[in-house]
């Protein structure tokens, strides 16, 4: 240690203790340009081993200026430079002791915080949680996993939303007290309005189930209802969620919504849902959301059909035979025919049975259009072959009910 670096020190530190905001502004950015990625040693030496000193001022002037914003990007800067400093064990309890994780969870729940400012409080929480298994606990004891995902829910901007989602799954992971409440937040999330957020808890789910290992029965709805949404990455994600869930306890809740989902009820084709006004889906003329899901009910119900014959038996003692042919004939939506006339093909052709009843449903000449060209059906069939479509009484014998008699 040199007279001289300790002179700077107390110079430093009378100045930022007489400071106006604009000089500690300024201290604050030479700090962040001049000390990224410098271990804790190395901040010990610059500061002649009263970086401690520092880091109080700092962490003091956070919880007293927080909540209007004066420097908060760079306060949190210079904050994640400290404990993200290797072997700078000691900056991360004495910010642990005076409350600095409370403090910076309350900064995401702001709603006059900036995008940047959440996104840098973010980072700086991952530097927390990066600790250790503790250090994850902390966080969720302090109601860390509600403000987490009520973050990604509200935020506009997709890059703290992408921080809010690494933090959650980060989270869930190694950390066995908590990771069931984390997964039931992401569950909470599925039903909420903004789809970047509907599709990172779908992503994050998918890596999380593997880690609890149990499904939630509560689950199976808010995930069907992802089938609705206009955007293509939230079906996408949804559908490949509902493929790993078959491994699952909640598979009959799963496969029994799909199938109903095959046929929207009378209510459901008369309310018009906000999301028929969202302004950021596709400006075209849109389907109603259930027939929507209903062409992805259909898709997925298809997939599963090919890749699991057990699924397939249980889908056919669902009726699901039946609901396909409803769905066949929705005049009003195109790819719900398409859909559901490729999945229908799929049990004809791998269940004697279903085609047998399939041909005696359709009669003759409108069964020969299906099996020549399934997915090109809907484009040559009449409104007299639709309704045989919708009317169909398809019930394979011996499956009364979803039950085998």
């Amino acid at each position: 240690m040199t007279s001289t670096n300790l002179a700077a020190t107390n110079s430093l530190l009378r100045e930022w203790d007489k400071g106006s905001k604009s000089i500690r502004a300024r201290i604050l950015a030479d700090f962040v340009q001049n000390n990224q990625n410098k271990t804790g040693p190395e901040l010990e030496a610059d500061f002649s081993q009263a970086a401690s000193l520092f880091l109080a001022r700092l962490t003091a002037w956070l919880r007293l200026t927080y909540m209007v914003g004066t420097c908060l990007n760079l306060q949190l800067q210079a904050l994640t430079i400290f404990l993200s400093a290797s072997s700078g064990h000691r900056f991360l309890s004495e910010f642990l002791e005076v409350g600095g994780v409370l403090t910076v969870l309350q900064i995401l729940g702001l709603k006059q915080a900036k995008e940047e400012d959440k996104a840098q409080a973010l980072k700086l929480l991952m530097c927390v949680a990066s600790a250790g298994r503790k250090y994850k606990e902390l966080i969720c004891e302090s109601y860390g996993i509600r403000a987490i995902a009520e973050c990604l829910a509200r935020s506009k901007s997709e890059e703290t939303q992408e921080h809010a989602r690494v933090m959650l799954q980060t989270l869930a992971q190694g950390n066995p007290k908590y990771q069931t409440q984390v997964y039931k937040g992401l569950i909470a999330l599925l039903p909420c309005s903004s789809p970047k957020a509907q599709q990172m808890a779908a992503q994050t789910l998918r890596i999380v189930q593997k880690t609890v290992g149990h499904a939630n029965t509560n689950i199976v709805e808010p995930l069907v209802a992802l089938l609705k949404s206009y955007h293509l990455e939230v079906q996408f994600e949804a559908i490949e969620l509902i493929k790993d869930l078959m491994d699952y306890g909640v598979q009959d809740e799963l496969l029994k919504c799909l199938v109903s989902a095959l046929v929207p009820s009378k209510e459901e084709l008369l309310h018009r849902p906000e999301i028929l006004d969202d302004v950021d889906a596709p400006e075209l003329k849109r389907p109603l959301p259930v027939f929507v899901q209903q062409a992805s009910a259909a898709k997925v119900i298809g997939v599963l059909i090919k890749e699991s014959p057990s699924v397939a038996e249980k889908l056919i003692r669902l009726r699901c035979t039946h609901n396909l042919m409803v769905a066949m004939g929705n005049e009003d939506y195109a790819d719900s025919q398409r859909q559901a006339s490729m999945a229908l093909e799929h049990l004809a052709t791998s269940f004697p049975i279903v085609d047998d009843n399939i041909l005696d449903a359709m009669g003759e000449h409108l069964y020969q259009m299906f099996m020549s060209n399934p997915e090109g059906l809907y484009m040559n069939m009449t409104s007299v072959q639709a309704d045989v479509l919708r009317s169909n009484k398809c019930n394979i014998p011996g499956i009364v009910d979803g039950t085998s008699s």
